[in-house]
């Protein structure tokens, strides 16, 4: 149902964005690959073959990402689907009096406004797209709190708000926009907050899934499989957020 697909996936270098650009192809949608690290962004594309473009741009930069959405469409003749994967996890096991008001604002502008600008700039082309759908990464951060991770937990809720918003104000057009809200996955940037080894995940005393099983929920998100779908966060957490603290 994706094979005449065209999507651009923000964050496509490494983690979540990797895997989601890899399921998409997979599937046979073309796919132009955004993301600030252009040796591992071209090392990922040409390993996709046919069928993938990789831009370099920081998500931060609004002129440097209309650009490389304007060259991908350029380039595939449209776009269909937007897929928002840019992310960071910025200060980390730190109480609020040691954050910075720079710390703060680089997390919003990757997390919020980084998301933010991929719609802004693929919309025009959503709008002729048949099918268009939009799916943001959020986090199960959008719903509950870590400690010492205030920038980081602001900014996944006000994805989720982002999202809610422009469901409604993209509905007119048939565009549909939905987000992906995992729990901790097993990912460079989060191998590196809590200090684990590659693969070390296995020792840890809670369930971590894996970038690919992140992939296969926006891929059915981003299918016309979920076509009444929209404004909603597909939570996939193993079951913690329904989980009652009561001591019994």
């Amino acid at each position: 149902m994706l094979d005449t697909a065209v999507a651009v996936v923000t964050g496509a270098a490494s983690g979540i964005g990797a895997a989601c650009a890899r399921a998409l192809h997979d599937e046979g949608v073309t796919v132009g690959l955004i993301d600030r690290d252009a040796e591992a962004g071209a090392s990922l594309a040409a390993s996709l073959g046919d069928g993938a473009v990789f831009v370099a741009a920081d998500v931060t930069d609004e002129t440097g990402l209309r650009d490389a959405v304007d060259t991908i469409a350029d380039t595939f003749g449209g776009i269909d689907l937007a897929i928002g994967c840019a992310g960071v996890s910025g200060p980390f096991g730190r109480p609020i009096e040691e954050i910075t008001v720079d710390a703060w604002n680089a997390v919003l502008a990757v997390n919020v406004t980084g998301q933010f600008l991929l719609v802004k700039h693929s919309v025009r082309y959503l709008r002729q797209a048949r099918t268009p759908a939009v799916v943001l990464l959020a986090s199960d951060s959008s719903f509950v709190a870590a400690p010492g991770m205030v920038p980081y937990n602001a900014s996944k809720g006000a994805v989720l708000q982002l999202v809610r918003a422009l469901s409604v104000d993209l509905a007119g057009d048939g565009i549909r926009v939905n987000c992906v809200c995992p729990s901790v996955v097993d990912t460079p940037m989060a191998r590196a907050d809590l200090g684990i080894e590659p693969g070390g995940f296995a020792a840890m005393g809670f369930p971590v899934q894996t970038p690919d099983e992140v992939a296969r929920h926006v891929l059915y998100l981003a299918s016309p499989a979920s076509r009444p779908v929209n404004g909603q966060a597909l939570v996939s957490d193993f079951g913690y957020l329904a989980r009652s603290s009561f001591p019994a």
